[in-house]
């Protein structure tokens, strides 16, 4: 017989599964400010642009080098052999001669020497005057400059781009929470009215336009559920992370003009901080270091050196090694080479021109992007304040087309006319609230004031209690936005 074993009754059961949800650890929803954080540090673009910035650096010590004394050393070891023959026309006699020659017959004669040797050199030279790599020397430090500023570039388009692409998944979020609402809605609208035609009371048509609207509602929020996945995955391929949820945009956004209110203002600032501008100003005086380079080649060049050289064999007949000292300065002037020294100029001066035209079509794009965005930015403020109002009138005239349908002056068109009008206007005050922050955002950027400061005080907008996560609920799941009340009943036949 099986011992008895004691159940386990269902009131203990949920009590202990209630104790260890107390002690599972709860994921908090990521914010802006860390995924930034994330984005700064995992970014494949701006690595790659450190890396760069990194390269152009150690090219300024290549140049570096130039100014600085060449030393070069040279040694040899080697094994000498020579043999020499010879034969002489006539019958005169022989000789030999030379170390360790021989000879025969009277026609001729062969010596051969050999023996080993070595040799060292040390060569030391110093430039006292080179023009060309003086310049080059200083054209390094400018490149070191605006990679510098193409870094600053990177960095302030990433913190946009990241926060463009977290905004957009709040923004996707808060158009599915309206389209599933809209479907939800039309949805019962679609049963009720098929409920009334089986009774009598509506036509065939009604249930028909229903159905019409209640696919494209439908459709319409498949396409939003799409859109906040791939608003997601956007965010993951800036950060090379991925989050289970972010958080939400807070209902109290104050939604204000920028600061300072006057357009001169922001062009101003965007004058003196743009990196975009700074950097086109700096291609200019790389391009002034260019000219001057090229110009050097007319220029002589003095150099300082001294060279050392020893050597030993031993062949027997000789004693000691021999060793050469050589101190003294050497001048070149270029004379002519072929005219490329002239075009060279041409070349560059050329180059100066066009890096000029450049920072004026830098300057002229800055101005027109940061008066565009105050402006965009001002009118967002007030088209937030619209949206919200329509939303109202919006509410407003449905509750009137519902009462028209109940007394017969209005039909079901109007009805869904006016449900797919008051989603509608809820979907675009979400898009007019976050087109306000990204717009204000990129008004920074543009005007070379979007930083981690900047992060932080949009951050502090963000609440957990809002929080967007990827897990969607089902298609026809409980939506966020309320519902809009009792369905209208048609007019009795």
């Amino acid at each position: 017989m099986s011992p008895l074993v004691p159940s386990r009754s269902p009131l203990r059961h949920a009590i202990s599964l209630l104790i260890a949800a107390s002690f599972a650890p709860t994921v908090q929803a990521a914010d802006l400010l860390t995924i930034t954080q994330d984005a700064l540090e995992h970014s494949a673009t701006l690595n790659s642009s450190r890396s760069t910035f990194r390269s152009t650096e150690a090219g300024q010590d290549v140049e570096r080098g130039d100014l600085l004394p060449q030393i070069s050393a040279t040694g040899s070891l080697y094994r000498y052999n020579s043999l020499d023959s010879q034969s002489a026309s006539g019958a005169g006699g022989s000789s030999s001669g030379g170390s360790g020659g021989t000879s025969s017959g009277g026609s001729g004669g062969t010596s051969s020497e050999d023996y080993n040797g070595s040799s060292l050199g040390v060569s030391v030279t110093q430039a006292l005057f080179d023009a060309s790599n003086w310049y080059e020397y200083q054209q390094s430090k400018k490149q070191v400059d605006q990679q510098a500023l193409q870094l600053e570039i990177d960095q302030q388009q990433l913190l946009y781009d990241v926060s463009l692409a977290y905004f957009e998944i709040l923004r996707a979020k808060e158009v599915l929470d309206a389209r599933q609402a809209q479907e939800k809605a039309i949805g019962r609208q679609l049963e009720q009215a098929k409920e009334q035609f089986n009774v009598g009371l509506v036509a065939i048509t009604d249930v028909n336009e229903a159905q019409a609207a209640f696919d494209s509602a439908r459709a319409e929020r498949i396409a939003a559920n799409n859109d906040l996945q791939v608003s997601f995955e956007a965010l993951e391929r800036l950060t090379g992370q991925q989050y289970d949820s972010i958080e939400g945009l807070a209902d109290d956004l104050p939604i204000e003009p920028p600061t300072p209110a006057n357009r001169s203002d922001w062009i101003d600032m965007a004058m003196a901080s743009s990196p975009s501008i700074q950097y086109a100003q700096a291609a200019v005086e790389l391009a002034k270091s260019g000219v001057d380079i090229a110009k050097a080649g007319h220029l002589p060049t003095l150099d300082a050196f001294a060279d050392y050289s020893y050597s030993d064999n031993d062949i027997d007949y000789l004693k000691g090694h021999n060793e050469d000292v050589q101190v003294g300065v050497q001048a070149n002037l270029p004379i002519y080479t072929g005219g490329s020294t002239s075009a060279s100029v041409r070349e560059n001066t050329y180059t100066l021109e066009a890096t000029q035209y450049d920072f004026e079509d830098q300057r002229r794009y800055t101005t027109q992007q940061v008066r565009s965005l105050f402006t965009q930015v001002a009118n967002d403020v007030e088209s937030v304040d619209a949206q919200q109002q329509a939303i109202v009138s919006s509410r407003s005239a449905l509750e009137a087309t519902r009462a028209g349908y109940e007394v017969g002056t209005r039909n079901i068109v109007d009805v869904l006319d006016a449900e797919q009008s008051l989603y509608e206007s809820i979907s675009a005050y979400a898009d007019a609230r976050y087109t306000y922050v990204t717009d204000l955002l990129q008004l920074r950027q543009q005007a070379g004031m979007l930083n981690l400061d900047v992060i932080r005080g949009t951050n502090q907008w963000l609440r957990d209690s809002n929080s967007v996560s990827l897990q969607l609920a089902d298609d026809r799941g409980v939506s966020a936005v309320d519902d809009i009340g009792e369905r209208p009943k048609p007019p009795t036949p």
